[in-house]
């Protein structure tokens, strides 16, 4: 056996279901392979085109992958619901079942309300966000898209009977409903939540909303260790304060890192590069006819194709000076608030009270000092994403600056300069919190325990929370944080697996040394998120 039973106790004899969507599923895939020689394992896709369009390059190395060379797995998808969605509403305008969704209301909104659960896919929640390809849906789809999926799921749990529930993700409404099906079943269901620190990520096992419990007292006991016990900590810290790049090493090569743009020619091969996926999915596959049945389900091609198109070209245009993004003011004060790749899950699923960033701004610009501005600053990954009436709605309000995105090469200047932070569930407040500076943020993210990062619940207070910034002496509780990731989480380098598998799957690369040790790293963090859990419940 592969993964021994010393080592990986729960991992023998057991029933295991992992959960995959796309990309994220690559690297299971391979779990799945070597747990099926000492355990009985099953894989659950819960993505509506994966699941039911024909073999393309968006599918055959994830779903069939699966289909094709891993038969001993037990394959569950959702393409029964997706069929039986559309044929609900062919019989009836309302094809909902009122008293089951009391029901669900009722029994599984342990985590959050079926009306907050809706918010995790972006499927279900256009009018938020500036995907345009996705339509507007109606609350009888939504009421009965949730329906179909929670009927999915608690038969599945129910018939498989899954000892543990593993995933690398948090985002899409199927996985919000497991959190709540599991919870209601006790069973354990182990994803990924992003610690900020390094590669280091720990196991959530309420899908990475709020913080864990088990996390939080992990953090509380480091916070008693004398600063000598956390050494390593402290002296990472310290060289934090001093480098002149901060940026996070797992986002090198990423957009998120690009701070100039691409020549014509990329960006021209960047679309031919989608128009040969999409020609690859509708026409050499034959997917164009199931696109039309339901736009909420299959993202049409045309309004996809042409929304990337208007991307690349207002990308290029902010990339560089331009009429809509200011250059900041030396010597001005100011309070720092970078924005968020909108949808993502970390807005989403984390602070669904507040994934309307405009608002934010207006909120956060109204309980400012006189003489203070807020700097607002673009995401990379959604440079051309949001409509430009956005920026120009934002710089309306007189004591606000949307800020040239490349002003700077990295997050660092912006922090150091500035009197605190306000982001929703961003990196920046975790950045600023190790600089020694204040911040503001609006959802339970784990770096939010640290001392001088103020978790906010009603806008009327932040004017006192602003006029609170400055400087806090929390070295300490800056390192508990750290050592607590360290004794909860492993440095899961998930972008490298993900990649990796994808070139083994294509026959470009054979599994290698570091791949295979690379998936030990995830194993033992699975692992060690059950031994952390068993440990915290044998304390109450």
């Amino acid at each position: 056996m592969k993964y021994s039973k010393e080592r990986y106790p729960d991992f023998h004899g057991k029933r295991i279901l992992f959960v995959c969507r796309e990309t994220y599923s690559k690297p299971l895939w391979f779990l799945a392979r070597d747990l099926c020689e000492d355990n009985t394992v099953a894989a659950f896709y819960i993505m509506s085109t994966e699941s039911t369009f024909n073999k393309c390059y968006y599918n055959e190395h994830t779903i069939f992958e699966f289909r094709e060379n891993l038969p001993q797995v037990k394959l569950y998808d959702v393409s029964d619901i997706c069929d039986e969605f559309v044929e609900g509403f062919k019989r009836s305008k309302t094809p909902s079942d009122s008293e089951y969704l009391k029901m669900i209301e009722k029994d599984y909104s342990h985590f959050k309300t079926p009306q907050l659960q809706l918010m995790s896919s972006q499927e279900n929640t256009r009018h938020y966000h500036f995907r345009k390809y996705w339509p507007i849906t109606s609350d009888e789809e939504n009421k009965y898209w949730l329906e179909l999926n929670y009927k999915k799921i608690i038969s599945l749990l129910s018939e498989f009977k899954p000892d543990i529930i593993l995933d690398l993700d948090n985002a899409e409404l199927q996985r919000t409903i497991l959190s709540e099906v599991a919870y209601k079943m006790d069973i354990p269901y182990e994803t990924i939540e992003y610690s900020k620190f390094g590669y280091y990520k720990y196991p959530s096992f309420q899908n990475a909303f709020g913080i864990d419990p088990y996390f939080k007292d992990l953090y509380e006991k480091s916070l008693l260790l004398a600063p000598e016990e956390m050494r390593e900590e402290y002296d990472y810290i310290n060289d934090f304060r001093k480098k002149n790049s901060i940026m996070n090493s797992e986002f090198a090569g990423t957009v998120t890192s690009q701070y100039e743009r691409d020549s014509i020619r990329k960006s021209l091969g960047i679309m031919l590069g989608k128009w040969n996926y999409f020609w690859d999915q509708d026409i050499t596959a034959k997917n164009a006819k199931r696109k039309k049945q339901s736009g909420m389900l299959y993202a049409s091609t045309k309004p996809y194709l042409k929304y990337y198109l208007d991307v690349e070209r207002i990308k290029r245009k902010l990339l560089v000076k331009n009429d809509i993004f200011e250059e900041p003011v030396e010597g001005e004060d100011y309070v720092y608030m970078p924005l968020h790749l909108i949808p993502e899950s970390s807005v989403f699923v984390k602070a669904s009270f507040y994934v309307d960033e405009l608002n934010l701004i207006e909120q956060v610009s109204k309980s400012l000092p006189l003489g203070w501005k807020l700097y607002v600053k673009e995401h990379q990954a959604m440079l051309g994403e949001r409509d430009l009436d956005f920026y120009r709605k934002a710089s309306e309000i007189a004591n606000v600056r949307v800020v040239q995105i490349n002003h700077y090469k990295d997050p660092k200047p912006w922090l150091l300069k500035c009197k605190g932070v306000v982001t929703i569930t961003g990196t920046a407040a975790y950045e600023a919190a190790l600089l020694g500076k204040k911040a503001i943020v609006f959802g339970d993210v784990p770096f939010s325990l640290i001392e001088g990062i103020i978790r906010i619940r009603s806008f009327e207070d932040l004017p006192d929370a602003i006029r609170s910034f400055g400087s806090v002496d929390n070295i300490h509780s800056a390192a508990a944080y750290l050592h607590a990731v360290k004794e909860a989480g492993e440095e899961v380098k998930i972008f490298y697996l993900m990649d990796e598998a994808e070139e083994i799957f294509a026959k470009r690369h054979t599994e290698s040394e570091r791949f295979e040790k690379e998936l030990g790293v995830l194993m033992d963090f699975y692992q060690k998120g059950l031994d952390n859990l068993r440990k915290w419940k044998a304390t109450l």
